[in-house]
């Protein structure tokens, strides 16, 4: 969850800052240029500015503790190193909109391909490397939409994310970084 002080980016804009206050109508918060705009939680992404690769999409649920992501060596043994948690993007429909309600199945799928080619987007801009997409099991339309989303793409590779951790509901996009 955001917290007074945290510093945040806007998803759909490059807007940078602080927030300065949580109201019910949205998050409030303070650009570099002393403006104040408010935004709805799932418009923000938390910037860790001591982790540079380090963005969750705010939902709302406060993120886990993560581990120090720093090598250390052990009395003689070869310290591994960590990678980078992956950004997870839930795209379940209740965690996209308030109520689906009222939606049909195609105003549901829609939107669903749409935060993903969204979030992907913003991954590539931002150059975060890995992405699990949380798709649920169902029929597996949705599934086979973004891949056929993600095969648009000539940059990134996809394969079903850690089952121990996901189960067969996610899919994981790898960005391949061009030099």
């Amino acid at each position: 969850m955001v917290a007074i002080g945290d510093v945040v980016e806007v998803i759909d804009e490059s807007i940078k800052g602080k927030v300065t206050k949580i109201t019910t109508q949205g998050v409030c918060v303070e650009t570099s240029e002393g403006l104040l705009l408010t935004f709805l939680p799932q418009e923000l992404i938390k910037i860790d500015e001591n982790a540079s690769l380090h963005y969750h999409r705010m939902t709302g649920i406060a993120p886990k503790e993560e581990k120090n992501t720093k090598t250390a060596t052990l009395k003689g043994k070869k310290a591994k190193k960590k990678v980078a948690p992956a950004m997870e993007v839930d795209l379940h429909i209740e965690k996209l909109v308030a109520t689906p309600r009222g939606m049909t199945n195609y105003d549901i799928l829609t939107t669903q391909i749409e935060e993903a080619k969204h979030q992907l987007e913003f991954a590539i801009k931002r150059g975060i490397p890995r992405i699990v997409f949380i798709h649920g099991v169902g029929e597996g339309v949705l599934k086979a939409e973004l891949e056929t989303l993600f095969a648009r793409y000539s940059n990134l590779i996809y394969q079903d994310a850690d089952y121990a951790r996901y189960g067969i509901g996610a899919t994981e996009v790898f960005l391949q970084t061009i030099f």
